[in-house]
């Protein structure tokens, strides 16, 4: 009994020292493995710190031009400051700010106005149709441009043109085309027999030519970027199809447009934010008119801080951050769906 009792005091202790030593082990290594993390940041700084010196500045730009502004836009979008309760300057007398923390207040009144809904439905209808056709017009031109003809250099200066041009230089060109007395287009008209068109002076007209001025600023970036997928695409692949029969429309199918899928969803995906907050076409070719037949969001915002009277800095603020958060859920959205389809993005 005794001995068997002594052998149980002794397989405890064993068992206890065996927990001991495997403790102090574990410590061991969490302390061995915080030094080598402290000390590989510290080797990192110390090994790579010119590329951090250059970053440093660009980091600190960006978040004073950026971060700043956008943190101050939310917080004024939970106040009620308009022009009458900001703090301002008249003369030599200096006139504190007023205005007052409101909450969800302007966001409850802009999402409740109906002024929303429109101007919410009808930018979603030009980015799809600008979109969508700059894209579709943009894959048929760098199909075109990447075949071997005579003058293909000088086709491609020609298509590349508008890009190089200044956007406003470009609307102020567009707007003195669209004319509805003295316009080039309404000439040709008129030569043929054909009246006027008020151009930018019927609704329908005027949404029919802010998108054909922002889908012929924006081809030819689509049709770069589409060149260039369609230059990496290896040319043996289409004399092997060729070869086994395949036609000119399944050769497209099943070897460009997988081939170009890559850059295609990126440049959706740029193209649909630019053109959702695209306020140059908008403001200096119609300036959201005629009525507000062409406003769009990021317009509506502007004209709630510089246009209204009083102007309404809350306001237009709180249509900023609406629009950041729409984007912002576009992206997420996309992203989820790229990643079904097993693109990393």
């Amino acid at each position: 009994m005794a001995a068997h009792t002594s052998q149980s005091v002794a397989k405890a202790a064993g068992s206890d020292g065996e927990d001991t030593v495997a403790a102090r082990g574990r410590s061991r290594r969490t302390d061995s493995a915080k030094t080598r993390n402290g000390g590989g940041l510290r080797r990192a700084l110390a090994t790579h710190w010119y590329a951090w010196a250059m970053v440093a500045p660009v980091v600190l730009v960006l978040g004073v031009i950026i971060g700043w502004p956008l943190f101050r836009g939310i917080y004024l979008s939970l106040t009620d400051a308009n022009e009458r309760n900001v703090a301002r300057t008249i003369g030599v007398r200096h006139i504190d700010a007023t205005y007052r923390f409101v909450g969800l207040d302007n966001y409850t009144a802009v999402l409740g106005d109906p002024v929303f809904l429109q101007r919410l439905v009808w930018t979603i209808t030009w980015t799809v149709l600008c979109v969508s056709i700059t894209f579709t017009l943009g894959l048929a031109l760098a199909n075109m441009l990447n075949r071997d003809f005579r003058g293909r250099a000088a086709y491609r200066m020609a298509l590349i043109l508008p890009w190089a041009v200044p956007g406003f230089v470009s609307v102020f060109a567009w707007r003195f085309l669209f004319n509805r007395d003295s316009g080039i287009l309404n000439k040709i008209l008129d030569g043929g027999g054909i009246s006027a068109i008020p151009w930018l002076d019927d609704p329908t007209w005027a949404k029919f030519s802010v998108v054909a001025v922002n889908v012929w600023l924006g081809v030819p970036f689509m049709m770069v970027a589409l060149l260039g997928g369609l230059q990496s695409i290896p040319g043996e692949l289409y004399e092997a199809a060729e070869m086994d029969g395949a036609t000119a429309w399944q050769r497209f199918r099943h070897i460009t447009l997988p081939g170009l899928r890559t850059v295609s969803m990126t440049v959706i995906l740029l193209s649909t934010i630019w053109t959702f907050n695209m306020f140059p076409v908008i403001f200096l070719l119609t300036r959201g008119g005629p009525g507000d037949s062409t406003e769009i969001l990021v317009t509506q915002a502007f004209r709630e801080a510089f246009v209204s009277s009083p102007r309404d800095f809350a306001g237009s603020a709180t249509w900023g951050v609406l629009i950041l958060a729409l984007l912002m859920i576009f992206a997420l959205v996309y992203r989820r769906s790229l990643r079904k389809q097993g693109e990393v993005w």
